[in-house]
């Protein structure tokens, strides 16, 4: 099955465009797992048994696992989810942005290594970062398009022939680059006029929308500016609001979690129309 096919299926089997995003970071982690060797992956094990019913995608951010040298627990929990619960897509949120053999290379890690669905990409050396993503046929290229931080307006917002850079690249990616149909974008809850403009462009492509939750995007705006007519379109990630969502009396982490993402998949829901 496609990253797209899965998309759609998980949106309309679990009535959710709530993506979780897991970016675990022990110091935020309830003592007894934060001395554990494998608490990476118990941490994350809880939050995905918690909230799969709730989600149509699981997005583990690479550099929160990289960086405490727990790649062998990213690939523990990439096999468990695709295990455990197969109809949910699993995008490998890295931002690649290299050229050549060694994109191929990076396409292989995120495909063959995590068996990711889909991986997020760097557009900024052009389609040559993006093509060894596309001879995946049967996997997602998510490119980075209208970030979600303040930063990005420093050059998404030049002039590309009257028109912003994000707009441009909007358009290279339905236009020219979308050659399998398994491509989607990232653009930020943070700024839901861009993303209004950016739906425009693409029709019916997937965006993948952080900026919820603890980034303080709005939900009605985001639904409302980034859904496509069916309702559905969308990602909309919310990682550290849920994962580390404070626990109620009687209740554990991944109770807590679990809490939240049902509150968000809710409350994405009484937008969609």
């Amino acid at each position: 099955m496609t990253f797209i096919s899965q998309l759609s299926a998980a949106w309309q089997s679990n009535n959710s465009l709530l993506c979780v995003g897991l970016d675990p970071d022990i110091k935020r982690f309830p003592d007894q797992l934060a001395s554990q060797p494998d608490g990476i992956f118990a941490f994350c094990k809880a939050i995905v048994d918690a909230t799969a019913d709730l989600a149509c995608a699981f997005k583990p951010q690479i550099a929160y696992f990289a960086a405490l040298r727990a790649e062998d627990q990213l690939e523990a929990i990439c096999r468990y989810i695709k295990t455990h619960h197969p109809a949910i897509p699993v995008i490998l949120d890295a931002k690649r942005g290299d050229i050549g053999a060694t994109a191929e290379q990076y396409a292989r890690e995120a495909f063959e290594r995590y068996a990711a669905d889909a991986v997020t990409v760097n557009p900024y050396m052009g389609y040559d970062s993006i093509a060894p993503y596309l001879e995946w046929k049967e996997k997602g290229a998510i490119i980075l398009c209208r970030t979600s931080n303040a930063g990005g307006s420093d050059l998404q917002f030049l002039d590309v022939g009257g028109k912003p850079l994000y707009q441009h690249v909007a358009r290279l990616v339905a236009e020219k680059w979308n050659t399998n149909g398994q491509c989607s974008l990232v653009v930020g809850a943070t700024f839901p006029n861009e993303l209004a403009q950016v739906r425009q462009i693409v029709g019916n492509m997937p965006l993948l929308v952080p900026g919820v939750g603890a980034q303080g995007g709005d939900v009605e705006s985001t639904v409302r500016s980034g859904k496509t007519a069916e309702g559905t379109g969308m990602m909309i990630n919310s990682s550290r609001a849920i994962l580390y969502a404070t626990a109620q009396q009687g209740e554990s982490y991944a109770q807590a979690a679990r809490r939240v993402a049902l509150q968000t998949r809710e409350e994405i829901n009484r937008f969609r129309g």
